[in-house]
């Protein structure tokens, strides 16, 4: 396991952090991507742990808390400095009218909870799980920044922000001199890249690390789809629920790129989520890839993508099959490459 720097902080992350959504599951939504019990999720974190995929990686909404206690259980034996945790706020957890959003009140309340439902007196990457309109930004920040001044947490990153949302933010932290966001969790994928478009220039320019989240495209590059049979009958991407939360991907354009995956995988003997992960982790500001898994079977396969490169062949191929048109104004500017080059 190599360790990368998380944006321009200090901190070093495997490239590889587990998910633990899978931890726990508690309602409709998390239970169409697993119902992982407390004895495999003891045993996936001991595999990650072996690994060096010592980052993990969680939210207070996920199965409505149920996660964090799970992975909170599952980390007790193991020695605390050893152990990175990631979780994160803003979304509704409750019925209140502050059960909800990126107010002083909410994340103060969110983090106290969180910390006691992971058993642990520090988060080490405390993310906003998305960006609230509604709360001044300096109130968040000024927040954010008191409990890492408190020591109840160490790094402070979002998720889901838009450029804007993101460079105003540091923009604010930078005026005051309170914590900036070291990492974006950022939704990218070989049948995603949007985020090359405006965030990627962003991190780049800023020192923002992406933190990836499904990176294999909402469960559609695990290998199980084909241009020849389509998606499983047992595939969650059957799940309305599923399918409306997550992106949509057009199919002819999930099978151009499955294609271009299979003559890879052909060349090298590695599976397609191998391949589509090895790719991320060959792009610019990415510092981990956040993957999930059902069962230990499905751990040590992610865990494959590691160790390895694609060669610059394989890389262009990659990039051609899943190249989409821009939005503008990307499609002008990355003409201009002569002083307004794109990082990839």
């Amino acid at each position: 396991m190599e360790y990368r720097q998380l944006g321009k902080s200090g901190l070093k992350v495997p490239e590889l952090c587990f998910g633990a959504g899978t931890f726990g599951t508690a309602n409709e939504f998390f239970k169409a991507w697993s119902e992982t019990t407390q004895e495999e999720a003891n045993r996936i974190v001991d595999i990650c742990m072996d690994a060096g995929m010592n980052l993990f990686d969680t939210a207070d909404v996920y199965s409505d808390g149920e996660s964090e206690k799970a992975l909170g259980k599952a980390l007790a034996k193991h020695n605390r400095d050893d152990v990175m945790i990631s979780t994160k706020a803003t979304f509704r957890l409750g019925k209140g009218p502050n059960d909800v959003g990126s107010s002083r009140y909410h994340l103060i309340q969110s983090a106290e909870r969180s910390l006691k439902r992971l058993g642990t007196d520090y988060i080490d990457i405390y993310h906003l799980h998305a960006f609230d309109a509604t709360s001044p930004v300096e109130e968040t920040l000024r927040a954010l920044d008191d409990l890492v001044r408190e020591g109840k947490i160490r790094y402070i990153a979002c998720s889901n922000f838009s450029g804007w949302h993101l460079m105003k933010s540091l923009s604010v932290s930078e005026r005051y001199g309170w914590s900036r966001y070291v990492g974006h969790q950022v939704y990218y994928s070989l049948v995603g890249r949007d985020y090359e478009w405006e965030l990627m220039p962003l991190a780049a320019d800023q020192g923002v690390g992406a933190l990836v989240w499904s990176p294999l495209g909402w469960g559609r590059l695990t290998g199980r789809i084909r241009r020849e049979t389509g998606i499983p009958k047992d595939s969650r991407l059957n799940s309305n629920i599923v399918n409306d939360a997550g992106p949509q991907v057009p199919e002819e354009y999930l099978y151009t790129v499955v294609d271009a995956i299979d003559e890879i995988a052909k060349e090298t003997g590695k599976t397609v989520p191998q391949i589509a992960l090895n790719w991320l982790l060959r792009r610019p500001t990415v510092s981990t890839l956040v993957v999930g898994a059902r069962n230990e079977e499905q751990l040590k396969q992610n865990l494959g993508a590691i160790g390895w490169e694609l060669t610059k062949e394989q890389v262009a191929k990659l990039d051609k099959a899943s190249a989409l048109p821009k939005a503008y104004p990307y499609w002008h500017q990355v003409q201009f490459k002569e002083r307004n080059p794109f990082p990839v």
